[in-house]
């Protein structure tokens, strides 16, 4: 259909490497846990919308210049893994300063817009090379050698995985929404759980800054 082949395997594939964990997962449960489902949401609609110019650039051949050049690679991972260690020492530095000040208030991260949490889930996708990279290596797999129009099979795959995703992203915004309002955690166990995922997205970013192309 439409140029693809084996769309089962290629559902199952892209459910299980979806359900991976990852930056975006985590900066989904993030904002779920701190905002509500509704900001979680926000970040796996900015993620699903990186994700399709990733499939664009893909049909494209734009990201044929990341697969190919090692310059281009390079400054591209290198400004997400900046973004990814930003927000890594942002949560920190803000957590920090919430502890030492001995206040009431909630340990937790800086209350933003839905705007804003979109644009983050957004940069944290579109800066990740890799990803670029599976559209490439990925996806051609299931697209059928005689296809008449290969780019047209390349989007319709990429489209079907993005919504898929979007199915994940979502369901882990609201489970996990839902269960920081059954859970009671103190503002210790809070503070030193966001400290934690601001360590996780700072490893994140320093593993994106070390890696190679494959």
């Amino acid at each position: 259909m439409l140029g693809t082949q084996d769309l089962v395997q290629f559902i199952i594939a892209g459910i299980l490497l979806n359900i991976a964990p990852g930056p975006d997962s985590i900066l989904i449960m993030t904002r779920s846990a701190t905002q509500g489902w509704r900001a979680g949401s926000a970040a796996a609609l900015g993620i699903g919308a990186g994700t399709l110019v990733h499939i664009m650039a893909a049909a494209l051949g734009l990201s044929a210049l990341l697969a190919t050049s090692a310059m281009a690679f390079t400054v591209v991972k290198l400004a997400g893994a900046a973004y990814l260690l930003y927000i890594g020492a942002a949560m920190l530095f803000s957590k920090a300063k919430s502890a030492n000040a001995h206040t009431e208030a909630k340990a937790s991260l800086p209350v933003l817009s839905h705007r804003k949490i979109f644009m983050q889930g957004f940069l944290t996708n579109i800066l990740n090379p890799k990803v670029a990279i599976f559209f490439l290596a990925f996806v051609p797999q299931f697209i059928a050698a005689d296809a008449s129009n290969k780019p047209l099979a390349l989007i319709v795959l990429g489209c079907i995985f993005n919504f898929n995703g979007m199915l994940w992203c979502h369901f882990l915004a609201i489970s996990t929404a839902f269960a920081r309002q059954r859970m009671r955690v103190n503002q210790a166990v809070t503070l030193w759980l966001n400290r934690f995922i601001g360590l996780m997205f700072v490893s994140f970013g320093i593993k994106l800054a070390l890696s190679g192309k494959h």
